[in-house]
């Protein structure tokens, strides 16, 4: 049985991917600071599965406290490094956090990663790389525009850090999943997105207003150059972005990878408005959300959704989910940790 590590491993993706990790038969060891989560997800993976991972509150930032984890767990066989903070918004606000926590973290994981027997690493990466592509869908090929944000800009500089890594060390063995936005929640309702404080996402604030936590939604622009003025994005169920971690995974263990340094665009391959969201919520629900437009966002792009070609055919991986699926999942999720 393969030990992998999952750094962030009970945030949302992360705890969604150690599931089906162990689902898989992995053996997985989380490592969280607890940051933006919280130690309640590890029975509801275990309750998903009937096997708790082992779990260690760690600070990646502290370079002695990785080392130490290290040399512990040296017969560890891959890393899915998810361990970041991912707010555009607030990076805008507080960028040197964003560069602290979102690049050291990743040059001291993979100086350990380095070191192991088995050096395979998966990248938790991000469709911002692109920027402000210039033509849809966004293929993996795209030019990388300059960041919107300073989020954005960690995920570039963190994806040169590798390839860099790549280029001197031939044992190690990376692919970058560039994924879109993730929403939804696992079907049994026993993990799903639990942010702390006000929501930085689109999906969590509306489950939260259509449940009464918050007054209205804010949608930021209704005059970008789209059918109906909002942005639009390419929601991504987040047990299908889970799946495709483990195959990426295999992919690396079963030595099929053709680099040493690959990337994959994870999405669905439609674009979906801000408004056309939250249609779908109000047809899963059965109720009218409350909105009100605001100004527009810094940061944000106008449109991003991904063809998802080289997923479909080199991974042998395809989104599964709809877009009603995923909210559905996400409502069920909120009404269970409200009670409704």
């Amino acid at each position: 049985m393969k030990k992998i590590l999952v750094t962030g491993g009970l945030g949302f993706i992360g705890s969604h991917t150690v599931v089906e990790l162990q689902n898989e038969g992995f053996e997985v060891v989380i490592i969280d600071d607890l940051s933006n989560s919280s130690e309640s997800v590890l029975d509801g993976i275990t309750s998903i599965t009937n096997k708790k991972p082992f779990f260690e509150k760690l600070d990646l930032k502290e370079k002695s406290s990785v080392e130490n984890f290290f040399k512990k767990h040296n017969d560890i066989s891959g890393v899915i490094h998810f361990a970041a903070s991912k707010a555009v918004g607030e990076s805008v606000e507080n960028p040197l956090l964003y560069y602290e926590n979102n690049l050291n973290t990743l040059i001291y994981m993979l100086k350990e990663v380095l070191n192991l027997k088995e050096s395979n690493f998966i990248f938790s990466s991000s469709c911002t790389v692109y920027g402000q592509a210039e033509k849809m869908p966004i293929t993996e090929e795209a030019p990388t525009q300059p960041a919107e944000s300073p989020y954005g800009n960690t995920k570039q500089v963190g994806e040169e850090i590798i390839t860099d890594t790549c280029k001197v060390s031939p044992n190690l063995n990376a692919i970058a999943l560039r994924y879109f936005n993730p929403i939804g929640a696992h079907p049994s309702a026993n993990i799903g997105e639990l942010p702390i404080g006000v929501p930085q996402n689109l999906v969590p604030y509306i489950t939260q207003t259509g449940a009464g936590l918050r007054e209205s939604l804010s949608v930021f622009g209704n005059d970008y150059p789209t059918p109906d003025g909002t942005c639009i994005r390419d929601y991504i169920h987040v047990v299908d972005l889970a799946k495709a971690h483990v195959i990426a995974l295999q992919r690396l263990l079963d030595n099929k990878n053709d680099s040493n340094f690959e990337t994959f665009n994870v999405g669905t391959g439609v674009g979906s408005s801000v408004l056309e969201v939250i249609t779908a919520f109000d047809n899963v629900s059965n109720q009218s959300l409350n909105y009100k437009f605001a100004p527009r966002r810094e940061g944000d792009v106008i449109s991003a959704f991904a063809d998802t070609e080289k997923a479909n055919t080199v991974l042998g991986w395809k989104a599964k989910s709809s877009l009603n699926d995923a909210i559905g999942s996400a409502w069920k999720w909120e009404q269970k940790i409200r009670n409704l």
